[in-house]
């Protein structure tokens, strides 16, 4: 029996790759090309399953392109590059990998948090102009994390990690908005309160995005919801990019409308709005909120597991949707 051909549509580990090969005819792409939606479907035409990242949309288009798919296991938590009405409609199963990352990505967004409150992105490009030549009482003076109150939009597992090293190990007082309240021994665990949106937006010191994309979501931070909050407050986004109207938050810093954000996605990533890159106020990174290498071996473990065990005729492990038109033969 022939194996089962798969794609690994971005470079990943070499070993996690040789570790495919013993199930799969692989077809890899070491070089990290990005390819076209065209080059990308013609790849595919003849692959029962892809090793996705956020970079491969999984289309309509894509999948009468390619008859044979049937998982596209996506090396992430996030799956708004899956067209997933789409891909259930055509029997093709989407996996993702959520847990993993939970705990790296906190990390990451409360390191965010701490830079972006104390200005260290503005004090180091300051520092290394070697404009740096004397004390003053206010040169990069912040705002204080401890004791403040910390907004988080999207109380998930990441938005729970954040809330309990905020709550436990700052003092923060918690406040979060969410699709559905959670449970009161959750909220008693991360010393949480349910709050509505404006009420968060208009108290948080520092508001942290941690909410899925969806259409719903879209732009769920835009002019109007800037203008709720304090001018003293910092906004950080971990969650995607089109969460933020990126556009009117540039306005908004240049204006010192708020004191500060800082932003891990973007709009139209990996381009950056152009705005954001001339105001100081802002701490810009490129999507490195799970950039461990032991998480980013774990999710691409995960994404193969996915693989290997559906391919093989097992059950998928953390599957996204439910292919109700029959999977492919």
């Amino acid at each position: 029996m022939r194996k089962p051909r798969i794609l690994v549509a971005r470079a990943i580990f070499p070993d996690i790759v040789d570790r495919l090969r013993e199930h799969f005819d692989v077809e890899a792409n070491p070089d990290d090309v990005i390819w076209t939606p065209q080059e990308l479907a013609a790849r595919l035409a003849d692959k029962d399953g892809v090793l996705t990242t956020g970079s491969q949309r999984i289309d309509a288009a894509l999948l009468a392109a390619a008859p044979r798919l049937k998982i596209c296991a996506n090396m992430a938590v996030g799956y708004n590059n899956f067209d997933v009405d789409a891909m259930t409609a055509a029997g093709v199963l989407g996996t993702n990998t959520p847990d993993v990352l939970t705990e790296t990505t906190a990390d990451f967004g409360f390191a965010l948090l701490m830079a972006t409150a104390r200005r260290m992105s503005e004090s180091e490009h300051y520092l290394r102009a070697g404009q740096w030549t004397k004390w003053s009482y206010d040169m990069f003076a912040g705002s204080d994390i401890h004791g403040s109150t910390l907004g988080i939009i999207g109380m998930g597992r990441i938005g729970q990690g954040i809330a309990r090293r905020g709550a436990h190990g700052f003092g923060m007082k918690v406040v979060y908005h969410n699709r559905s309240r959670l449970s009161a021994a959750l909220e008693a665990e991360c010393k949480a309160s349910y709050v509505g949106k404006e009420e968060l937006l208009r108290t948080a010191d520092h508001v942290m995005l941690v909410v899925p994309y969806t259409s719903a979501s879209h732009h769920t931070i835009g002019a109007a919801e800037l203008a709720l909050m304090k001018p003293t407050a910092t906004l950080i986004n971990i969650a995607r990019g089109g969460i933020v109207d990126d556009a009117a938050l540039a306005v908004a810093l240049r204006e010192r409308r708020i004191a500060a954000a800082g932003l891990d996605v973007f709009e139209g990533e990996p381009s950056v709005h152009p705005d954001l890159l001339t105001v100081p106020n802002v701490v810009l990174t490129p999507h490195i909120a799970s950039a461990t290498v032991p998480t980013r071996r774990a999710m691409a473990n995960l994404a193969a597991d996915n693989l290997i065990a559906f391919l093989g005729g097992h059950g998928p492990l953390t599957p996204v949707n439910q292919p109700v038109a029959g999977l492919r033969g």
